[in-house]
């Protein structure tokens, strides 16, 4: 079947929801292990955009099939980063830059195999925000549909390597080829934030996010590692998650982030951030310094705010408060099945909000 989504969490006409489990869709559930090519055509490319499938990529390459990546690349313009690129190439994808500021605007995905031909067109690039929180429209025909108006991938990817643009190979290059100054880096630090990045998550609190806040000292329940469960769209809301776990059997991809506690009065400078790539595809933010401290309960509010690329500011909302019905009704997304929400608002309403100046 086709499908048709406006996401996040707008409209879709079935199953797939977004641009994520479209590409689920076509890379996982319907795609065998080493059957034929995987494409990704993107104008912009982070670190972020990727996370979800790096392991997929690495198992169909691993098992004999390919993955060819076309991004955008500039000298003067941040369109895809080297992070990205040399993490795919690591991979073992075949990676080509088009070397013309603006030029590639498409957005293709897909895949070729001996089940035919599978495409997604969409707006959203292959970025942590074209991925989750912006507005983006896609649309996923079937095998049937790319057979009947005579699509081909090779065909399409033959015809655009074959035009005279200024396209470079990375997948065999050194990495301090110049080709790669077309890349920018995302550990660049002190980058200020645009307008869409100064936002504050609102997420409602359940149970295995506070029972070791509101355990006693040195009980049993407050045994076991303290995060809150974020929702599993937070690609664009914190730094690219480049640290790969070394330990356990499952994929695991991390950043430090300065996090200040203004509950506690307390500045955490290696606060972690955790997206489990293998196993159930959360996002969790470590709140370890809240531990014992009783500052939050199921039903409250964490408002966790983006004041910088890595910093973030934590406030506890207490339900009954002044301000928790006008924050609670931003949360209107739901993590699972057992009423947790989030949402996210910019921190200047936010700051209205609370009485505070961003």
């Amino acid at each position: 079947m086709n499908y048709f989504s406006l996401h996040p969490n707008v409209y879709a006409t079935g199953r797939p929801k977004g641009l994520i489990n479209m590409l689920e869709s076509v890379w996982i559930s319907n795609q065998k292990p080493g059957d034929g090519t995987m494409y990704l055509i993107s104008g912009f490319a982070n670190y972020n955009g990727g996370i979800r499938f790096y392991e997929t990529f690495t198992e169909h390459i691993n098992h004999g099939g390919k993955v060819i990546a076309i991004l955008g690349g500039s000298t003067s313009q941040r369109l895809s980063s080297k992070q990205v690129v040399a993490e795919l190439v690591s991979r073992g994808v075949d990676v080509y830059i088009i070397n013309r500021k603006r030029l590639l605007h498409a957005k293709l995905y897909g895949s070729s195999s001996n089940s035919g031909e599978s495409l997604v067109v969409s707006s959203g690039n292959f970025t942590g925000p074209g991925m989750s929180q912006n507005v983006e429209a896609s649309l996923l025909l079937d095998n049937n549909t790319t057979s009947s108006m005579g699509f081909s991938w090779n065909g399409m990817v033959n015809s655009m390597l074959d035009q005279k643009w200024q396209i470079h190979n990375l997948s065999n290059s050194n990495p301090t080829s110049p080709s790669w100054n077309l890349l920018y880096d995302e550990r660049t630090t002190n980058l200020t934030l645009d307008d869409t990045q100064k936002v504050t998550l609102i997420l409602t609190l359940g149970h295995a996010d506070t029972a070791r806040i509101q355990a006693a000292p040195k009980s049993k329940a407050g045994e076991g590692s303290q995060y809150f469960w974020l929702s599993k769209d937070s690609y664009d809301f914190f730094p690219p998650l480049t640290i790969r776990n070394k330990r356990g059997t499952k994929a695991t991809y991390s950043c430090l982030i300065n996090m200040n506690y203004l509950d506690i009065k307390y500045i955490d400078s290696e606060c972690r951030v955790t997206f489990e790539a293998e196993n159930n595809f959360d996002f969790r933010l470590g709140t370890g310094k809240l531990r014992y401290t009783n500052v939050a309960a199921s039903d409250d509010i964490a408002a966790i705010t983006r004041v910088g690329d890595s910093d973030y500011e934590l406030r506890i909302i207490k339900k009954g408060s002044s301000n928790y019905d006008a924050l609670d009704s931003a949360a209107v997304n739901f993590i699972g099945n057992r009423g947790k929400r989030y949402g996210y608002i910019p921190n200047d309403e936010f700051g209205r909000i609370i009485g505070a100046k961003f």
